[in-house]
This record gives structure tokens, sequence and C-alpha cells, in this order.
């Protein structure tokens, strides 16, 4: 059995020809199949090897212009050697595993279509986890609660979904908070809803009324978060995803202090009464919120993209070369 060569090249190379030329004068010494790939036929291959063709790949090997024929000779040499001593130590195994390199598997599928649609498959998962809570007080000003009770209960497994803490649509106010928040102008949860403040489990119940307007299912801090990792994904698109993961000390100083400082310090003084009781406002929960949620998104989503980067690269190698083995 032949070993497999094949030779990622583009239109107009001279380098490509001489390539191509001295694998055929060198196929009587290293008898090899063939497979020749245009990389122009898929961006992906464009990217991995758009300024290093001509690329021969053999075995194990991969050689990369520029490289004479001595060269070429060597590589050759040292892939059918490693080709002939996997074929006698490991047989019929060996035979298996170059039929899977020869095949698309499932396998191969599911993970090529994941690594060239994972931006629109966070896209649509972020649309719908931010606008399902929206659709909730939409249900209740229509008549529907019975619809838009279970979407309160499921997004509660993640959320405080605390009254004073979220928006409200169709009502006479946009948020109502706690007195202590010392936001002027704005009539408080207390007054508007008649309940006490520090009554946690009322205040997550409570949904609304046709005074007050209906409550988003999800607090004002995570809308923010999770709107603004959707903005950092659809901008990462937009600019055809060549943005570098944001620094890890960048991310810990703009995304995580700020967040940390609003809640915890709202936290430590509610719960442990260390601090001064305080009650952060609707303001410093949207820009701490915003800012964890598109740093966090800028630390993330361009590392997701080198790895799957690297997937979409082999196997659009893998799908070319078969390709040009069939044709």
């Amino acid at each position: 059995m032949d070993f497999e060569v094949t030779l990622y090249t583009r239109q107009n190379c001279k380098l490509c020809d001489q390539a191509k030329h001295d694998l055929n004068d060198l196929q009587k010494e290293y008898p090899h199949n063939l497979l020749e790939v245009d990389i122009d036929q898929d961006q992906d291959l464009v990217s991995l090897y758009g300024h290093k063709v001509p690329v021969i790949t053999a075995g194990p090997f991969t050689l990369t212009a520029p490289f004479d024929k001595r060269k070429l000779q060597m590589t050759l040499g040292a892939a059918r050697d490693s080709h002939n001593h996997r074929v006698e130590d490991l047989g019929e195994s060996y035979h298996k595993k170059l039929e899977r390199k020869h095949r698309m598997t499932t396998g191969d599928k599911l993970s090529h279509f994941i690594a060239g649609n994972y931006l629109k498959l966070i896209n649509l998962i972020l649309v719908i986890y931010v606008g399902l809570p929206f659709l909730a007080p939409v249900l209740m000003n229509a008549g529907y609660e019975a619809a838009a009770q279970p979407i309160y209960k499921i997004y509660r497994l993640s959320c405080h979904e605390l009254a004073f803490r979220s928006w409200f649509l169709f009502g006479e106010q946009p948020y109502y908070p706690r007195a202590s928040a010392g936001i002027e102008g704005m009539q408080t949860y207390g007054q508007a809803s008649g309940y006490d403040e520090h009554d946690l489990i009322t205040a997550r119940d409570f949904t609304g009324n046709q005074q007050m307007g209906y409550k988003v299912a999800f607090c004002q801090r995570d809308i923010a978060i999770y709107t603004a990792m959707l903005a950092f994904s659809l901008i990462f698109g937009l600019t055809g995803r060549r943005l570098k993961p944001l620094p890890f000390l960048v991310w810990i100083l703009v995304g995580i202090l700020p967040v940390g400082l609003d809640g915890g310090s709202q936290l430590i003084s509610q719960v442990f009464t260390i601090l001064p009781f305080r009650e952060t406002t609707p303001l410093l929960r949207t820009i701490t919120g915003a800012l964890f949620g598109f740093t966090t998104a800028w630390f993330g989503i361009p590392v997701m993209e080198e790895s799957f980067k690297d997937t979409r690269q082999y196997l659009a190698a893998k799908k070319a070369r078969l390709g040009s083995k069939t044709g």
C-alpha cells in the first residue's frame, strides 16, 4: 500500500508548480498517492496555509515553502518509512485508522457544523435567554398569566427576581427601588406595592399589577450581563472574528472588580451587617453588569474561536483531501 501525499497549492504559484514537478520526479523512488488541493477553494485553508504554499503533508510530516528537491526527498523517505513501520507493527488496526482518515465520519460532520456555526448558536441562545424574561410581562399584560408564570419559575432557578431590583414594563415607572437606594423622584417598591421592602420572599414572588406594570423575569444586573455578552458576540462576528482575547488582568480589573465591589458590598452590608446598610441603584447594577458581561465575552469567545478555528482548518483539509481523491 502506497502512502499518501497531499500538496496544498494555489493558482499562479511557481513554487507550487515546481513542487508538483519534483513530486512527479520522485514518484518511482518513493511511490505515493498524490492529492492536490487548491487552498483558495476554502477560506479556512487560506487562513491556515495562505502564506506558506506550497505545503506538503505526508504521514506525520509537514513541509512548508521554501524547500528544495533534496528536502522533499528526505521528507518522502521519512514518510514512507513511518508508513511501512506502522503497517508492520499495527497491521489491521492501522488499516482501520486509515479508513477513518479517508472518510468524513458522523463525528467529523458534527464537529465541522459546531465549529463553523458556534457563534450563531451562542447568539441564538443569548437572544432566547435574554428575550424570554421580557416575554413574561408582555404575556401578563395581555392577560395570559398561566403562560407567563412558567417563565418566572424557570428563571427563578438562576435569578433572585426581587421586584425592587427588576425592570417593569407597562407601568407608571420602569423600576421601583427600595427606599434605601436613595433615588429621588421615584416611587419606591414599598410605596407602590404596599409590601414590606425587607420581605424578600414576597418581593421575589410579586410579578406586578396593572398600575405598577409587570416585572421582567430577570434582575437588572443579569439583563445587563447577558445583553452585553450578546453585544460583544455580535461585534465579534461583524468584525470578522479577528479580535484577540482580552488580557486576563484587564478582565479582572474592568469586569470582575466593579461588579464584585458593587454586589459584594451590598450583600455584606445586608446579610452580615459588617458594613453600613446599602442598596445599590439600577444604574450601578447595569453598568457593572454590562462591564462584567462584555469583558467576560471578550475574554472567552476569542479563545473559543481559536480552538474552533483549529478544528475547522483540520476538517477543511480533510474534506479537501477527500474531495481531491474522489475528483
